[in-house]
């Protein structure tokens, strides 16, 4: 067995990036939410299906919120490099927000395991939820299975240092294309800037950082809030053994933007961690991954998420 991994591991084979995954909290999801990526630029068209499944039930002095909703998301995301000076792309996602199917089988698994579910179990099974109110009134109301675009965004990306490690910054601003009340976008323009590294750590093994900030505008729903920026991190390793398989395990952190609700599961850090691999075929890639929660805020229980991406 030694010597069968000693074998694969004098190979060196390519590296893709992070998984593509994002936080797909209903309330965060149109704040300019990024993903991790690579600091390398690129020709690629990508398209990300993501399912997510959250329960929130929770009430302050100042807020009410109740999230018990399924969440789809379609992802077309494109990307164009000038001559490796500079990268820029544009993503339009379509969101869909479900009562679904899956409260049967989550609170199987969450007790099997013995982890937390937002209070899940003390709900009807597939019944939809998905309102915000702040002093009792309304601010976001979703729609059962209501289909919308939501907010647009433009990137661009800078190459700082094109050697190992590679490091880039980026900027993006989100155009307010959503229907705020509904919950497909906030109603403001955002904006965000990040700086990206990679690093080889061995022929078979490679890390990526982003550390980042959001600004978001206003929520401009039924009611108006005041949003916050928010600070983002991430971190990921790739493990390349095989020519068309790689395996990925990510972290992402991010900060709230919303203001103090008193609503621990809105106020504190959000963590996602994820687990996925990624099947390569000539200028093709599939990627497939399942993403946790680890410490039960501002982040769906799970996120399953499929993409394809093509480079050209």
């Amino acid at each position: 067995m030694l010597l069968i991994f000693s074998f694969h591991s004098s190979a060196s084979y390519g590296f893709d990036g992070p998984l593509q995954v994002r936080n797909q909290f209903p309330l965060f999801l149109y704040l300019n939410i990024p993903y991790l990526e690579s600091a390398s630029v690129e020709n690629s068209f990508s398209a990300g299906l993501s399912y997510s499944s959250l329960n929130l039930v929770e009430s302050s002095s100042e807020w009410d919120i109740g999230l018990d909703v399924e969440i789809t998301e379609f992802d077309l995301r494109f990307k164009k490099n000038i001559r490796d000076f500079v990268e820029l792309g544009i993503e339009l996602p379509i969101l869909s927000f479900s009562s679904g199917i899956m409260d049967g089988f989550l609170n199987t698994y969450h007790d099997a395991f013995g982890l937390p579910d937002y209070g899940r179990s003390n709900r009807p099974d597939n019944e939809f939820l998905y309102e915000a109110r702040r002093n009792g009134d309304l601010v976001v109301k979703g729609r059962n299975g209501h289909i919308g675009i939501g907010d647009i965004r433009l990137t661009f990306k800078k190459p700082l240092l094109n050697r190992d490690p590679a490091i880039s910054i980026k900027g993006n601003i989100e155009l307010p294309t959503g229907d705020a009340k509904a919950g497909f976008g906030n109603g403001s323009i955002d904006a965000g800037i990040s700086v990206l590294m990679d690093k080889k750590l061995s022929e078979c093994f490679k890390s990526y950082l982003n550390i980042g900030a959001v600004f978001p505008g206003n929520l401009r729903g039924h009611e108006e809030i005041n949003l916050r920026e928010f600070f983002y991190g991430g971190a990921a390793i790739e493990a390349s053994f095989w020519k068309n398989i790689s395996l990925i395990g990510q972290v992402f952190i991010q900060g709230s933007p919303f203001p103090k609700t008193d609503i621990s599961s809105i106020d504190r850090v959000a963590v996602l961690l994820s687990l996925g691999g990624r099947y390569s075929y000539g200028n093709n890639n599939f990627e497939f991954s399942l993403t946790e929660d680890p410490n039960t805020s501002g982040a769906p229980d799970f996120t399953l998420n499929f993409s394809f991406k093509r480079i050209f």
